[in-house]
């Protein structure tokens, strides 16, 4: 039986300019799977300033982070939060830190679109190893005997060595789809156990340096955090051999852009494939989009028929069952649990967060 509609508020900011992409029912059909047999109504706020959204959103039992930043002053301002949702991995659009003081509880969805990234992760690094872009436009424009002779240089796939920068959830599919075409894995995140690497044929790698020096690809994992912002720059893009290859399928702000540039133009890389940026949408007048030995899509790794209704449908999941009570599934900052009256009822671990 459904629960006594409006017995828990759950509050979004509305879409700017109308339905986002992924909302063209616009009764967040999906999302109320699970929070209206609990009594949980979401409230679309049209808010256009921050302090309206406070106002509106004062008396929530839950937000979902979407189309709005969710900042320490938004969430100063929640009386009777519970739990903001993500319907994402990263957790860069909410301040986790202040959320954490705060007792609320932020989840995410780390395990929805694993494989997809790390298909697209595949694709990218194996497009830009054989020189696709390049040979298409030599293809297109009747250059056919000239595209040979810019491989008498490149290796074979196979015996390569591709770096994983932190080893979450994508980074684990990545290595299994690397050990297929005979890629040696090796792998840097100072925060997990080297046997969580070792364990599945990953060597564990101790610094950040010695990863870019050992890599022919290098694929960024990391989620994005005050730690972790601008990881790779200058200092690490030198260290990289001139023959590697950059990837980075997970947050742009992870890579200093200006260094990532100026490592392309001097060609102290031998190239970038890319699906995020620092700023996005990009720049149509950004030099990455231009340049011959780069690759790039438009942050659409994890789109596939299944991802958006698959995300709504675990963020609905989440939110209503932290409002019944209950830890959830799949926690950011899983250190505030213990602080709040939320029951422990499921059997798995709670180290995860980002990109776990």
């Amino acid at each position: 039986m459904p629960g006594e509609k409006g017995k828990f508020k759950v509050v979004v900011q509305q879409p700017s300019g109308g339905i986002t992409h992924d909302m063209a029912e616009g009764a967040y059909a999906i999302e109320r799977e699970a929070l209206d047999p609990i009594g949980a109504e979401i409230v679309e706020v049209p808010a256009k300033t921050e302090e309206e959204f406070i106002a509106a959103a004062k008396d929530a039992d839950a937000v979902i982070a979407r189309n709005r930043r969710i900042t320490a002053a938004v969430i100063k301002g929640l009386k009777n939060c519970k739990v903001i949702g993500l319907g994402s991995v990263g957790a860069d659009t909410v301040d986790v830190d202040a959320a954490t003081e705060a007792g609320i509880v932020v989840t995410n969805v780390p395990d929805v679109f694993i494989d997809e990234v790390a298909d697209h992760t595949m694709a990218m690094f194996l497009a830009a190893h054989r020189r696709l872009r390049l040979m298409h436009q030599l293809t297109v424009d009747a250059k056919w005997t000239e595209g040979r002779p810019y491989f008498k240089d490149i290796p074979r796939l196979y015996g390569q060595t591709i770096g994983l920068i932190s080893f979450g959830n994508v980074a684990k599919a990545v290595a299994r789809r690397c050990h297929a075409f005979g890629l040696r894995v090796i792998g840097y995140d100072p925060f997990l156990a080297e046997l969580e690497m070792t364990a599945v044929g990953v060597e564990p790698v101790t610094s950040l340096i010695d990863l870019c020096q050992r890599s022919d690809f290098l694929s960024m994992h990391a989620p994005l955090n005050s730690e972790t912002h601008h990881m790779m720059s200058e200092k690490q893009f030198k260290a990289m051999k001139k023959s590697a290859i950059f990837i980075n399928n997970g947050r742009g702000p992870t890579v200093d852009e200006k260094a990532l540039i100026e490592a392309l133009k001097q060609r102290e890389i031998a190239g970038a494939a890319l699906d995020v940026f620092e700023q996005e949408p990009v720049d149509p007048m950004n030099p990455l989009l231009h340049m011959d030995n780069v690759i790039v899509t438009p942050h659409i790794a994890s789109a596939t028929a299944r991802m958006a209704p698959e995300t709504r449908r675990r963020l609905g999941r989440e939110i209503a069952t932290v409002l019944q009570g209950k830890w959830p599934r799949s926690a950011v900052n899983p250190g505030v649990l213990p602080r709040t009256s939320l029951i422990r009822w499921q059997p798995y671990p709670m180290g995860r967060g980002p990109n776990r």
